[in-house]
């Protein structure tokens, strides 16, 4: 479908909207230039974003103590998890530079542009559930992005509550997930509803962490389990997005009991793959990864071709077909899409 075009009325508004939103960035970004050359700001520390509103960034410098403050001009965007360093000021800061970043999470904005959203995560947790019935595949494809990122994955199956009354649902998933141990993947166990966090407190501990999984499998539940006054923001938040305050959902870091920290956003939470290429998914798989590059042919799909050092090793068994079965399904996919 062909966008519709926009009248010289609709066209000249959409223009003047965003002058004035130019005009009033060109003008913070010269205040807080003017501020810093001033000597108005207090001195150069080091902080953590932990949120996102429009031009500004929300910046801890201890658990709890946070200052709004605007980017200084030449600065590229910031997202919640990166490490700053900034000038405290009245009302309001400014952030003077970023430091490296270890790690970073993206997703494709709606021209299909990779766009960061979080950044310094150190794990990411794959929810899963009994219900709704987890596919093989759709693990694969967390565990995939979270490969392709460098940050470690961890499979979590939540509301094990289910199983104690079905044993065939039990035995179920067991054998779905019976391969990841061999592949070096932790699995954790939890219930939100019967407690019994202490495991998953201990994998949180000292870690930055996001959620990742398909609705329904309990992942804000969990949230608010471990953050008790997680659901009084969420729900403050739909109120200001009523009164049109905020007008996009933004990824927000918390400080757990335990000891560490929780990215939390719903974006972030119904994450899969990326735009990859076929290249970037073999090296998703890491039981691939030995024979990667050892096929007879260079551009070797691994589907039927002579001399494939992966089908090789599926026959061997050293990789499973079920593995290698979930790889040329999520190619396939990622070529429709």
């Amino acid at each position: 479908m062909s966008k519709r075009k926009l009248s010289r009325q609709q066209a000249w508004r959409v223009e003047k909207i965003q002058d004035e939103r130019a005009r009033r960035a060109a003008k913070r970004d010269a205040e807080a230039e003017q501020a810093l050359a001033g000597g108005e700001l207090g001195p150069e520390r080091e902080g953590l974003v932990t949120a996102h509103y429009g031009t500004q960034v929300a910046v801890e410098s201890a658990p709890g103590v946070s200052l709004r403050c605007h980017l200084r001009a030449n600065l590229e965007a910031l997202v919640t998890g990166d490490r700053v360093v900034w000038c405290e000021g009245d009302p309001t800061g400014v952030v003077v530079a970023q430091l490296e970043r270890n790690s970073v999470l993206s997703r494709p904005d709606p021209y299909g542009k990779l766009k960061p959203v979080a950044a310094n995560i150190d794990q990411i947790m794959v929810v899963i559930a009994p219900l709704p019935t987890p596919h093989a595949n759709l693990i694969d494809r967390y565990l995939v992005a979270a490969e392709t990122v460098g940050i470690e994955p961890v499979i979590l199956l939540n509301k094990i509550d289910l199983l104690a009354d079905d044993p065939v649902l039990g035995q179920e998933m067991d054998e779905l997930l019976a391969i990841y141990p061999t592949l070096g993947y932790r699995i954790l166990r939890t219930s939100s509803l019967e407690g019994g966090l202490e495991e998953l407190h201990g994998a949180l501990r000292g870690r930055i962490s996001v959620f990742v999984g398909q609705s329904g499998v309990g992942k804000s539940s969990l949230i608010n389990v471990l953050l008790p006054d997680a659901e009084l923001r969420v729900g403050a938040l739909s109120e200001s997005r009523q009164k049109g305050v905020h007008t996009t959902t933004t990824a927000q870091l918390f400080h757990l009991d335990c000891g560490g920290s929780l990215i939390d956003s719903p974006g972030i939470r119904e994450f899969g793959l990326w735009h990859m290429s076929r290249e970037q998914v073999e090296q998703g798989f890491r039981e691939f990864r030995p024979f990667l590059g050892a096929c007879k042919f260079r551009d070797c799909r691994h589907q039927q071709e002579p001399g494939c050092a992966i089908l090789g090793a599926a026959e061997s068994g050293q990789i499973s077909q079920r593995r290698l079965g979930s790889y040329r399904h999520i190619v396939t996919t990622l070529e429709e899409e």
